[in-house]
Formats: structure tokens, sequence, C-alpha cells
């Protein structure tokens, strides 16, 4: 208690959970974006319970990941090599995440593009709902070990990182409804984040061979393209009142 008492009266604890608050926001970003488009796939019924149970999973593994996190600083040490690469259980981790969104985001633009007779219009690949919440566990866990190893790096003090990640999941919560109900009604937002998709899979990948990514860069390109969508969505609709009041 006297260790939190003096965590919490140190100015730098609290530039540290603000900033680190922030990247945890961020970062969560692309998670929400899978929840949002894997969830759409389910029946109206189903949408709302399952965001809440993938969002609660991916707070759940972090917490727990928190819980070992001298054994997470271990999963950076390679364990064997390719061609001369050496490769640690992280970057197998990101690996094989990268290559699961960039094949469901390319599974979901082929449904998107050309929708088998029985499928919704403007729908993609229908999905069960144990098989949406098996989805989002496997890419919660990818996200929650970067995130817990970016934690990891900016600070020390296992409270701040629990606050961070609790403030964060909090504010994906919060914002998941609005989220997938906005990307549901704009058909043209579905395609651009399944672009996102694909962009945050190469980075994933390029992540575990050890290309490092800014994310200044990736979040700045995923900032503008969604500001461009934006002035189509408002052009479409002032078009649509131009023709109404005609």
């Amino acid at each position: 208690m006297d260790s939190l008492v003096q965590l919490a009266a140190d100015p730098t604890a609290w530039v540290a959970l603000a900033t680190l608050v922030v990247m945890e926001v961020v970062l969560g970003i692309d998670n929400l974006i899978f929840i949002s488009i894997i969830t759409n796939k389910l029946p109206a019924e189903q949408q709302s319970r399952a965001r809440r149970i993938g969002i609660g999973l991916a707070l759940v593994l972090r917490l727990a990941l928190l819980g070992t996190v001298a054994y997470i600083v271990h999963l950076t040490q390679p364990v064997f090599e390719i061609f001369g690469k050496g490769l640690s259980w992280r970057d197998m981790i990101l690996i094989a995440g990268g290559l699961f969104l960039l094949w469901k985001a390319t599974k979901e633009i082929h449904h998107s593009l050309d929708p088998d007779p029985e499928e919704k219009v403007g729908g993609g690949a229908s999905l069960g709902f144990t098989a949406a919440i098996g989805q989002i566990l496997l890419l919660d866990l990818v996200f929650s070990i970067d995130s817990i190893i970016t934690a990891v790096g900016m600070t020390e003090h296992v409270p701040i990182m629990v606050i961070a990640v609790v403030a964060a999941v909090t504010v994906m919560l919060l914002a998941a409804d609005p989220l997938s109900r906005f990307i549901a009604a704009n058909p043209t937002v579905v395609m651009l984040a399944l672009g996102f998709l694909i962009m945050i899979g190469m980075t994933l990948i390029a992540e575990g061979f050890g290309a490092h990514v800014p994310k200044g860069y990736v979040y700045t390109a995923m900032a503008f393209s969604a500001g461009v969508e934006v002035l189509n969505i408002l052009g479409r609709r002032a078009r649509r009142a131009k023709r109404k009041t005609a």
C-alpha cells in the first residue's frame, strides 16, 4: 500500500499513465475494428453480446498476461533462426496473427464483391456465434501480447499498466456498439475497414520478421483515409437531401 501511495505522489508516474492510456487506446483500435466487422456478420440479437464477450476476453487476456510480465518479456528472446534471422515466440505469434488477418480480410472482401446467393445484400460471409468468438479470441491474444509488451517497454510499474489496460478496454467497450452501427450503416466503410485490417496484418508480419514499422505512420494513413471517407459520406448525404428537396 505504501508503494502505491508513493507511486500516486510521483508526477512522472502520472505522465507515464497518461501516455500509456493513450497508447493502449490507439492500439485497441485495431482490435475494435476486427471485432466490429466480425460481430456484424451475426444475427442482430447476438451482435451486442458477442462484442461484449469479445472485449471482455481482451481485458481478461491482458490482465492475465500482466500477471506473467516476467515470462512475457522472455517471449522476445530468439528461439531459432531462419535465414540468419532469429525468431522469438512473440515474432511467431505476430506473424501468425498477421497471416490470419490477411486471410480473413481478403475472404471478407471477396464475399463483399461476390456474395453467395443466400447471403444478405451488402453482407459478408455468414458466421456462427461460436466461430465468431473463436476468431475474436485468436486476435485478442495477438493484440494483447503486443499491447502488454508495449506497456512493459514504457513503464516498470505494474499498477500503471493495469490502470491503462482497464481504461483502454473501457473505451473499447463504450465505442464498440456505435462503431459497429456506423460500419453497418455505411457499406463503403466496411471495405475501408477491411483495407485497414490488411494493412495491420502486413504490419504485424513485418514486425514479426524484425522490420520495425512506426505506428505513427500506420495510424496517420488510417486517419487520413477515414477522413476522406467521412467527406464522401457527407457528400452523398448532401446529394440525397438535394434530390429530395428538388
